[in-house]
């Protein structure tokens, strides 16, 4: 019998916001994106292993991880 499986990173964007960067410190929008690691099963998304989460600066691009603690706390 044979099994194919593997893992897959999933990005979805999630609503972002407006906030002053950290790098620049322009008060410009911020895009936020969650990392899904799924693990497949016949290329069938079958569960999450882990989430990460990344916040982008529309103005000078810099990415950030943050929490999830974090990301709640933006509202998202």
């Amino acid at each position: 019998m044979l099994f194919i499986f593997g893992l897959k990173t999933v990005v979805r964007a999630l609503p972002g916001r407006p906030a002053t960067c950290r790098n620049c410190g322009q008060f410009v929008q911020h895009y936020l994106d969650e990392h899904a690691r799924k693990f497949t099963l016949f290329f069938i998304p079958v569960f999450t292993t882990s989430r990460s989460y990344q916040i982008t600066c529309s103005n000078c691009g810099r990415v950030s991880s943050i929490s999830d603690r974090e990301r709640k706390a933006l509202g998202g």
